[in-house]
């Protein structure tokens, strides 16, 4: 008994559903019908409209949104290679104001080093200058030296010439061979003495 229970429930449920949906057929009729809607037309443009969204989406959508994506895509190349140059910029400025650095560096240090090296230059030729003004003052002396020496050579000759040749004169007028001969003796004597 309490099957048939359900059962005559289970239908009566069934039954208040077919009803329902009558209802609702009968209410769809009548909004199609108040709309002038009618079924085959709208599962025409249904169809239309697929066919229409298939053509679009193939031939239209689809190669816009590559053409979207490849442009995407270059904008993120283009931002990334970029950051890449300005990071190598950065890099090569760096290594610029380094290479500037050691540069300035090494120029001072060259600059230090020529100083140094004309002064060391400049005492060596003073120094050489120095001793060949020496030299040749040295030379003078000695050249000086020797032409007093020979003029002294030369007068010591010239004034036993002169002592002779008065001392002649003098005693060829008064003096007798034999006094003549020991006063020359005597002259020649002084002046190799001298």
């Amino acid at each position: 008994m309490l099957s048939m229970l359900v059962i005559a429930e289970v239908t009566g449920h069934v039954a208040e559903t077919a009803a329902a949906n009558a209802e609702a057929g009968n209410a769809f009729t009548k909004i199609t019908d108040s709309f002038g809607v009618s079924l085959p037309e709208i599962l025409a443009q249904i169809l239309s409209f697929a066919v229409l969204a298939f053509v679009l989406w193939k031939f239209a959508f689809k190669p816009v949104l590559a053409t979207l994506d490849e442009r995407q895509r270059k904008i993120a190349d283009g931002l990334r290679y970029s950051e890449e140059t300005k990071a190598r910029l950065d890099a090569v400025q760096q290594e610029n104001a380094d290479t500037l650095k050691r540069a300035q560096i090494e120029a001072a240090s060259i600059i230090e080093q020529s100083r140094k090296t004309s002064k060391e230059l400049a005492e060596r030729e003073a120094a050489a200058a120095t001793e060949r003004a020496n030299a040749l003052i040295t030379k003078a002396q000695q050249a000086i030296e020797l032409e007093k020496q020979k003029m002294l050579d030369e007068a010591r000759v010239e004034i036993s010439r002169l002592v002779i040749a008065t001392t002649q004169r003098v005693l060829a007028k008064e003096l007798s061979d034999a006094d003549r001969s020991r006063y020359n003796d005597a002259a020649a004597r002084e002046l190799a003495s001298v």
